[in-house]
């Protein structure tokens, strides 16, 4: 249901940018000043192509973060740490009312964890070596329910389909960008019709889309950021608030390990540290900030 909204929400701002398109009579200023392009067609295939790379790498988010991070899946609980962690993710999951995640293990020094998977009752919760011999009992309980509250928010399903909206626009403008400088500026064309594509529409189009995504991916993150916030409320509200701003000093203490790789960083527990304008490009908030709003009730 969430993906059929998500898309329907995305089908209807296209169609809204398509109207509005055409109110202000862009494909006629295009086609007057020799640039062949419906942009009705370039959106729907912006769409194609923005969305389908989000639904294959949601698809495969599971597979891929368990060859990437080494993950070792508890088929069977091996020892009391791992039957402790199966059953207090199973524990969460029933108050949550979702399905049983896989639960697995990576080796990494640095305390973190992830959740991911296609959907909420299919999903996958790993945690680091360094989590469990760095942090108490009650502080990985906490973690465990900020990664299960990410499972049961869907973040994982909304923050793909994000990613594939902003890349659909961003696909959109480049190639607009790229048509405009080969066609109004450069005037060229391959054939006598002018319906080829000169070196300008490819550069143009690199270059934008370069700089079109560095935005894209300050908004994708600055969303990222909020889902923290809910997902440390989620955790409070299943292991206890205490617990979590205990996880969370935790982390303080292990002074704050670097991101988790591509994709993962946005569900992970951790973040790395940053100020200034690489601020905008972090997958989580301060963690000071965090605890504040906890401590604040937020």
């Amino acid at each position: 249901m969430r993906i059929l909204l998500f898309l329907l929400t995305n089908a209807a701002v296209l169609l809204l940018i398509s109207i509005v398109f055409h109110v202000l009579g862009l494909g006629d200023f295009l086609h007057q000043r020799g640039v062949p392009l419906s942009l009705d067609q370039l959106l729907i295939s912006s769409a194609v192509i923005g969305m389908s790379g989000s639904f294959i790498s949601l698809m495969m988010s599971k597979w891929m973060a368990k060859q990437s991070m080494g993950v070792h899946v508890i088929e069977q609980p091996g020892n009391a740490t791992e039957q402790w962690l199966v059953d207090t993710i199973a524990r969460q999951a029933r108050r949550l009312n979702i399905g049983m995640p896989e639960v697995g293990v990576f080796d990494s020094p640095d305390p973190n964890a992830f959740a991911t998977g296609m959907s909420r009752n299919a999903s996958l919760v790993a945690v680091s070596t360094g989590l469990l011999q760095r942090m108490n009992a009650d502080e990985v309980e906490a973690v465990l329910g900020h990664e299960m509250s990410h499972v049961a928010n869907g973040d994982m399903v909304t923050m793909g389909l994000l990613q594939g909206v902003v890349n659909t626009f961003v696909y959109f403008f480049a190639s607009i960008a790229g048509y405009l400088v080969d066609r109004v500026l450069l005037r060229s064309g391959d054939d006598e019709r002018g319906y080829g594509y000169g070196p300008g529409y490819y550069i143009t189009q690199m270059v934008a889309q370069v700089l079109l995504s560095i935005l894209a991916t300050m908004i994708v993150m600055w969303f990222s950021r909020r889902r923290e916030f809910r997902a440390d409320a989620g955790g409070a509200e299943l292991a206890g608030r205490g617990k979590m701003i205990d996880a969370l000093r935790a982390l303080q203490r292990a002074h704050e390990p670097a991101d988790l790789p591509g994709e993962l960083a946005a569900f992970g527990i951790n973040g790395g540290i940053s100020s200034g304008f690489q601020r905008l490009f972090l997958s989580h908030p301060p963690l000071e900030e965090r605890i504040a709003a906890l401590q604040n009730g937020r």
